[in-house]
Formats: C-alpha cells, structure tokens, sequence
C-alpha cells in the first residue's frame, strides 16, 4: 500500500510492506478461503481488504467513526460483498457463539 502522510508540515510517501510478507504470513496460518472472519480494530480496513482477498467474508469493527467512514469510502467495489465495516468495540460485540471461524486483532494493544 502507497499512503501520503504528513509529519510537521513535510509530506512524504510511505510504503507499506512492499514484499507482501503480511499477506505471506496470513496465508501460512491458514486456509482463510470462506472463513468468517471477525476483525477488531480495523481501523482505514487495510489488513481488512487483505484478508478478504485472500477468501475471508470480514466483519470488520472499530470504534473510530472517522476511521470506519474512510475505510467504507475506500472499499474497492469488487469486495463490497466480502467485508462489512461497522463502528464497535471488542468489549461490546453482540454476535450469537461460534458466528466466526477466526477473530483478528491487529495492532489494537
């Protein structure tokens, strides 16, 4: 992924992973083809759009409404029907047991 981002005024392009050995890493632990997929802290939906890409169908939650409205506005078309983003919160998730397969939790520590 290529993003601009400012620091003190001076903006600059930043790269990130360039050499896809997130996506590697994903696909070394497993199977994610129509897995559901619960993502808690998607922040702008980046690791969101690389686990669907890679067959998950994601729910994808944060408690920023900024960052869920980007990540809505960023959704490539194509995967509209593999990723649902949602404001919310790990400490409020009101989904029935066993309604996903894999939870993901990304850089929300």
């Amino acid at each position: 992924w290529n993003l601009a981002i400012s620091v003190r005024g001076v903006s600059m392009a930043l790269r990130i992973d360039p050499e896809k050995n997130e996506v590697h890493a994903l696909k070394a632990m497993t199977d994610w083809h129509n897995k559901r997929v619960i993502e808690i802290g998607c922040g702008n939906g980046r690791l969101s759009r690389r686990l669907a890409h890679l067959g998950g169908q994601v729910e994808a939650l944060d408690p920023d409404r900024k960052l869920i409205a980007t990540a809505k506005r960023d959704l490539p078309t194509g995967l509209s029907d593999r990723i649902r983003f949602r404001v919310g919160s790990a400490l409020d998730l009101k989904y029935p047991k066993q309604t996903f397969d894999i939870a993901v939790f990304s850089w929300v520590l």
